[in-house]
């Protein structure tokens, strides 16, 4: 018997639009990398991974949604957005962005607003619901600064965000329907160097980048919580394999951090960094003190959070309104210049960039703070999902 072919499964709208917003993984190389002369660098594309199996929200296509991405996106309308990488509007300053698990659903993601202290979940074709409301002091650079999920999240449901009180910085943990409950108090607090970010290691524990609360000093003193990457276990203590047994320290010299990630496969971990004279990207290292930056940022574009796709590291920045690409060499290290992208002239702009968080090695969660000092539109402000590899497409704009 003669069997048909059938139709092409039609991929989901959500993959298509994080498509239209493709960041690049070349760029030339120079010789201020590991004061090496480089050649030319050559495409520097991972390999081909599995995508997420994430169906069209409700089951279904959606009748509204076109099967091509748009050339042209007419401007937001109050809350409703036109753009189809954008799953969230109507936020207010989303300075932490946690991807949640892939379970066959449209993507989602938890998402922090700093001032307000209000944790949502948003999820592509839904509504955002909040998960509950922390209570912090958002004065200076304060506030919700960081957010992740439990290292065993799909059993406990946990949450760890990094917040400002009228008192301290802390850890604090949650889950939908009860109280937080502190996990690590007493990090100094200032006038400024408040801000904080955490992150899962990949071996159950999780890194805590702490500012300096306005004094450089406290970054190099080793008894104090300010100005470090801390390793704890989810109750607070020092975890297991620290550089220093019994001391949550697992690295210094930080003063206020924008964001950590992570490679995929746990290989290395980076931090971003607001200086008093220049903004930088670290390696993280055990043990050690963030003294050689990776690369520096003289015009101080306030970095945020970062994502790791193999091939290169994107950085999300708020003043400068875009985000930074550097290469990555197959050993490992940053082997190029930063190349901005989703600024209006390199990919679509969203404004100020705040919060990422990555769903796998291709595609990545961004918020944008815009109402923190930008030019916000009205579906502002946005979690948009953008991909982590091949050539940007032409962008119009921030509308």
């Amino acid at each position: 018997m003669r069997v048909g072919m059938g139709k092409a499964p039609r991929r989901p709208w959500w993959l298509l639009a994080a498509c239209g917003l493709l960041l690049s993984g070349c760029a030339q190389f120079d010789d201020r990398a590991a004061n090496q002369t480089f050649e030319p660098a050559p495409e520097l594309t991972a390999p081909a991974g599995p995508q997420p199996q994430v169906p069209e929200a409700g089951g279904g296509a959606d009748p509204s949604r076109p099967s091509t991405p748009q050339t042209s996106i007419p401007p937001p309308q109050g809350c409703t957005d036109y753009d189809q990488s954008v799953i969230a509007t109507c936020l207010d300053t989303v300075s932490a962005v946690a991807a949640l698990p892939n379970t066959g659903a449209a993507p989602g993601a938890l998402a922090a607003e700093r001032k307000t202290g209000r944790v949502v979940q948003v999820t592509a074709g839904g509504p955002a619901t909040e998960v509950t409301r922390l209570d912090v002091q958002a004065t200076g650079d304060g506030g919700l600064t960081g957010l992740a999920l439990s290292p065993t999240y799909p059993e406990d449901q946990l949450v760890f965000a990094y917040v400002t009180t009228a008192t301290d910085n802390r850890v604090v943990r949650f889950t939908r329907g009860q109280q937080p409950k502190p996990v690590l108090t007493g990090i100094p607090k200032g006038a400024t160097g408040n801000r904080g970010a955490i992150m899962t290691d990949g071996k159950g524990a999780l890194l805590v980048a702490t500012g300096d609360a306005g004094n450089p000093s406290a970054a190099a003193d080793p008894r104090s919580l300010a100005g470090k990457v801390l390793r704890i276990d989810t109750t607070g203590n020092a975890a297991e394999g620290n550089p220093a047994p019994g001391s949550r320290v697992y690295a210094s010299g930080v003063h206020s951090p924008g964001g950590l990630c992570q490679a995929t496969d746990g290989s290395r971990t980076w931090i971003t960094d607001r200086g008093a004279d220049v903004d930088a990207l670290y390696a993280v290292t055990p043990g050690a003190s963030l003294a050689v930056p990776t690369w520096t940022w003289p015009e101080k574009p306030a970095l945020a959070g970062c994502a790791d796709s193999g091939a290169s590291i994107v950085i999300a920045s708020s003043v400068g309104a875009n985000l930074q690409e550097l290469p990555i060499t197959l050993d490992g290290s940053v082997g190029g210049k930063p190349k901005p992208l989703m600024d209006g002239k390199n990919g679509t702009a969203y404004g100020r960039y705040g919060g990422l968080d990555q769903i796998d090695s291709q595609f990545a969660l961004v918020g944008t703070v815009n109402k923190d000092g930008g030019q916000p539109v009205s579906s502002d402000d946005r979690v948009v999902l953008i991909s982590l590899q091949a050539t940007p497409s032409g962008g119009s704009g921030k509308d």
